[in-house]
């Protein structure tokens, strides 16, 4: 805890963006509606595009695709296209760095069923 106090006051920049605290930093980075809900289903197993569409079919195609670019861009999920034979097969899964947010994401998940359940 006492490392968190010394960047307390410290502006954080991680990929070109600067972040106030640590906090903002990773809400910056897994913050918004769909971000985290992406990352709890890719937390089983890499998914297709239209795999992920189905697990949130609320979602719209371009927020989607938005969210995914942005995750992408942070270094938080892994695009992988395949062309070896048509049709052209997309799978996102989480790199090293997606996969240390891993517990974060369960407490989060778990925190929204203890409170659904209640």
């Amino acid at each position: 805890m006492e490392d968190l106090k010394e960047t307390k006051h410290q502006l954080l920049k991680f990929k070109g963006k600067e972040y106030p605290c640590c906090a903002s930093l990773t809400m910056g980075i897994i913050g918004g509606k769909w971000k985290t809900v992406i990352l709890f289903h890719l937390i089983e197993k890499p998914l297709r595009y239209n795999e992920l569409r189905k697990e949130m079919p609320t979602v719209t195609e371009r927020t989607l695709s938005l969210q995914l670019k942005t995750l992408e861009e942070d270094g938080i999920v892994k695009r992988k296209v395949y062309t070896s034979k048509p049709p052209l097969k997309v799978v996102y899964s989480l790199t090293d760095l997606g996969k240390t947010l891993i517990p974060v994401i369960q407490s989060i998940a778990n925190w929204g069923h203890s409170v659904y359940y209640k």
